[in-house]
């Protein structure tokens, strides 16, 4: 089935206006499923469960979970479940001070992501970024490099989880797509989109596993506000796949 092209459409009419969107479940899931599926996104989500300790930030008394992945999309290149997107061998994330004021500056490696985390459901939120990015680009004969990011972020009482630690930042990259997993016992956590001159261009809470978020990098700033547990006495925790969109030269 193909995806209702006025869906993308609107995706990229807001990008490319506003330097970014939000869009509900509602909207999203018809477009995951025309652009294939999320066969196994009861798997995909468990994954969660079994994200290990951010290590870098375990000396600033943060909680937070991850795991991590690198990939290629290129639409004429070799094909993985319909798709053009093939696993790179691991590699570390590295991000400049400039962009990453707190842990800028190092390569960090974290625990790779499962192989159960990047099925169909991984593939179809992966295709959708590609679907949007790419009409906004323009060097499509250019592949993508796509880092992929599981994120947990856990919260007590007396400590809020922090989902964005560095504050209002670029991840500098091109694009990104942040998809909403689960919220468990969370209050909080709502994303703000400023201008390089901080001013706010908007703001919005993913609440619904499949609520999605799309950033121009290159023209905005986001962060996410601490999130706080609902219940003092039960585990709290806020999960998000992130995907961020570079462009690389052709091997």
């Amino acid at each position: 089935m193909e995806p209702d092209s006025s869906g993308l459409e609107r995706f990229r009419r807001l990008v490319r206006r506003d330097g970014f969107a939000f869009a509900g479940a509602d909207e999203v899931d018809p477009l995951l499923d025309a652009l294939g599926g999320l066969e196994d996104w009861a798997d995909f989500a468990a994954s969660w469960d079994r994200l290990e300790p951010d290590r870098y930030l375990i000396a600033t008394g943060r909680r937070r979970r991850r795991r991590h992945a690198v990939f290629a999309w290129d639409e004429a290149g070799p094909r993985n479940e319909g798709t053009g997107l093939r696993r790179l061998p691991p590699q570390p994330h590295f991000q400049t001070t400039v962009h990453n004021p707190l842990q800028g500056g190092i390569e960090r490696w974290f625990a790779p992501m499962e192989e159960v985390a990047v099925g169909s459901s991984f593939h179809t939120l992966a295709r959708l970024g590609a679907s949007v990015f790419e009409a906004l680009d323009g060097r499509a004969s250019t592949p993508w490099f796509i880092e992929a990011h599981q994120f947990r972020i856990e919260a007590a009482p007396g400590q809020a989880g922090e989902p964005t630690p560095e504050g209002m930042h670029r991840d500098g990259v091109d694009y990104v797509l942040v998809a909403m997993i689960a919220r468990h016992n969370i209050e909080r956590g709502t994303t703000s989109i400023h201008a390089p001159d901080r001013t706010t261009l908007g703001s919005f809470t993913l609440t619904r596993p499949r609520d999605i978020a799309l950033v121009d990098d290159h023209r905005v700033l986001h962060g996410v506000t601490a999130v706080t547990p609902r219940d003092p006495a039960a585990a709290a925790h806020r999960d998000v796949l992130v995907l961020t969109y570079r462009r690389r030269p052709s091997a």
